[in-house]
């Protein structure tokens, strides 16, 4: 990415192309198709993340490990690409051990494993225990999708790709003594029961939406789960007189004081959760070092966008960065500030209701494939059970938009990509992010008002 000042200078100018509906696979590059195994990609990074897993392959690169990765690239060397997968944060875990269409689900998001564990799936020693061991060379496992991958229009899976058996819709339509079983017992052994998230039904629309009633268990823990929340305007002063001129430094220490007041928040949330008690202190300690990040992005984007995006913009609108601060501004800067722009119109263009705010927020919270925790086994099925219930509750209250729980889900590892590299650009930087992002979403807000009362020209 070729990064300069007279970009950042035209971000306050005007706003990007809308590219919500143009997401590439973060493994090479070519058109995403939704979420596999944890991470936005393609059909074909998909498969052959799924085969190299299945089929315990061990690759060798001819190279230096480090071969260019894109759609004409991928297929010249297996060995980087399944590197990059793992380095990318596709969970293996998630694959199917029957084999069948759809993941298991394991994690919502991208899973972090160390160098170590990558070195030993990558020398095969991962797999010494469960099989003979299996040398494979550079060749027999050619991609030849086409520049789509396998995706019709509309950015759709296509049937061949996703429904191999009519088992796809019958998952899609998981019934509620099934939901009863999951809500009542141990899920342990359940997995394979898990309705198939970005099925070809749901996203095709096989399956006609059909009005029908919330389930009964899920109604009472939607409604414990909003209680919990603190839906309050943010006390943190964002007010400013006219003619005043904001400095790196004042704009600095007001994004401080707007974080601690969240993260307060965040931790008088977690004692009013319906969970609360089910869970060790430690692991909730553990828990929120690791995601505070994201629950406060969460937020912002969400129930506090109206202050965010108008009180603190309007701040952020009386600060000038200097030349050597936007000549300096990092790509990792530059590529959050991308992502946050695209997460905004995302979000935007869904109208999240604080029901599914409530539940998102629960499911990114209970994470347990972070280090360190001790009652993993308990935090599976918590999260599992709200990420039911907020696929009842979206399937309900809007029955004529099959895309949308998918599309939900699908913004939380995005959330997490954004806090994990929100973490590499300097403190010093903050302010000119902030007030980039902001001038950006604001303004793309601004025309399509503008836009939606016939007040500008398409």
């Amino acid at each position: 990415m070729v990064l300069n000042a007279t970009f950042l200078k035209n971000v306050f100018l005007s706003s990007a192309d809308d590219p919500a509906d143009q997401r590439t696979c973060l493994i090479c590059g070519d058109r995403a198709t939704g979420l596999h195994y944890g991470i936005i990609s393609c059909e074909g990074c998909k498969g052959f993340f799924k085969r190299s897993i299945c089929n315990k392959r061990v690759y060798r690169c001819s190279r230096d490990k480090n071969c260019e990765m894109s759609r004409k690239q991928r297929n010249r060397c297996q060995y980087c690409r399944l590197l990059k997968c793992l380095q990318m944060g596709m969970n293996r875990k998630a694959i199917r051990e029957d084999g069948m269409p759809g993941g298991r689900n394991k994690s919502i998001g991208p899973v972090q494993i160390t160098e170590e564990e990558i070195e030993r799936i990558m020398s095969g020693q991962e797999f010494k225990e469960d099989a003979p061991e299996h040398t494979w060379g550079n060749n027999g496992d050619s991609d030849h999708s086409s520049p789509s991958n396998g995706a019709s229009e509309g950015n759709q899976p296509s049937p061949a790709s996703t429904l191999s058996s009519n088992r796809s819709v019958e998952m899609n339509g998981y019934t509620a003594a099934l939901r009863d079983q999951y809500i009542n017992t141990s899920m342990s052994t359940h997995y394979q029961l898990l309705p198939h998230l970005f099925s070809y039904a749901a996203q095709s629309g096989l399956l006609a939406p059909q009005p029908r009633s919330l389930y009964p268990q899920s109604h009472p823990l939607v409604l414990q789960l909003v209680a919990a929340e603190d839906l309050a305007p943010l006390a943190t002063p964002m007010l400013i007189e006219d003619g005043y001129k904001v400095t790196q430094v004042e704009l600095f220490a007001l994004l401080c004081r707007l974080a601690d007041e969240l993260l307060f928040r965040q931790i008088s949330w977690i004692k009013k959760l319906p969970f609360f008690c089910e869970l060790s202190i430690e692991d909730y300690t553990c828990l929120l070092s690791s995601t505070w990040q994201e629950l406060i992005l969460l937020s912002c984007l969400t129930i506090y966008s109206a202050q965010i995006f108008g009180d603190l913009a309007n701040i952020t609108a009386k600060y000038t960065p200097s030349d050597d601060e936007l000549q300096g501004f990092s790509e990792d800067g530059m590529e959050v500030m991308e992502r946050l722009i695209y997460l905004f119109r995302k979000f935007h263009q869904l109208k999240i209701s604080n029901e599914e705010y409530a539940c998102m927020k629960a499911i990114n919270f209970l994470n347990q494939d972070i280090r360190g925790l001790s009652n993993t086994s308990q935090l599976e099925q918590l999260n599992k059970r709200y990420w039911y219930v907020c696929q009842d509750y979206t399937e309900y209250k809007y029955p004529h938009q099959p895309k949308r729980f998918p599309e939900i889900m699908m913004c939380l590892p995005e959330i997490r990509c954004i806090a994990g590299k929100l973490v590499n650009v300097p403190l010093e930087q903050l302010p000119l992010l902030f007030k980039a992002v902001l001038h950006s979403c604001k303004s793309s807000l601004t025309k399509f008002i503008l836009f939606r009362w016939g007040r500008i020209d398409t």
